[in-house]
């Protein structure tokens, strides 16, 4: 049974993937590195822009059983029927805005995936693409690893349904709609 584990930069996709592979005797596909070992990229900025039609063509035959798929591309390169569940990692903008800061990302690029994560961008995509049955959602914000790592565990074994992720409605309250979505 492969797995994927996606969501935005900043959400502890790689850090839960690992501790998960190494609990669970699987092997990681790490999207992202395979792109670049392949050289399927565009160099812009500061940021890397992956070919995805050619990054779903050479990880097909890659994806095998006991398999952790992992990259916030997952939803535009895998196939439904190559995975058993889609775990969409959620953090709070706020905090991902200060996990962005200390990577050094470009105010744009913080601003930019920030509100991917408000607007729901990887959950929404990975539900459309793996389907509702397949796709849960897990709240990093306020967890440790260690509590991530059992929640996942905890869907393997179908004793939890995933979170209920609405960033949109805190920042509305917040009244801070011009701080993630400038210009617009």
């Amino acid at each position: 049974m492969s797995i994927v584990i996606t969501g935005n930069p900043g959400t502890g996709k790689h850090t839960i993937s690992s501790i998960l592979a190494k609990d669970l005797g699987y092997t990681i596909l790490d999207l992202n590195q395979i792109a670049i070992r392949h050289g399927i990229f565009e160099k812009k900025d500061s940021t890397r822009d992956i070919d995805t039609k050619k990054l779903a063509k050479i990880i097909k035959g890659m994806i095998a059983k006991d398999t952790i798929i992992v990259g916030h591309l997952a939803p535009y390169v895998v196939d439904r029927s190559q995975i058993k569940l889609a775990v969409i990692l959620r953090k709070n903008p706020y905090k991902l805005i200060s996990i962005y800061k200390r990577r050094g990302y470009p105010k744009a690029k913080q601003t930019e995936n920030a509100a991917s994560e408000i607007l729901g961008v990887t959950a929404y995509d990975s539900i459309k693409k793996f389907g509702l049955k397949k796709s849960y959602q897990v709240d990093t914000s306020d967890i440790t690893i260690k509590q991530t790592v059992n929640k996942v565990k905890l869907i393997l074994k179908k004793k939890f349904r995933g979170n209920n992720v609405d960033w949109l409605g805190m920042v509305a309250k917040k009244n801070d709609f011009a701080k993630f979505f400038p210009n617009r």
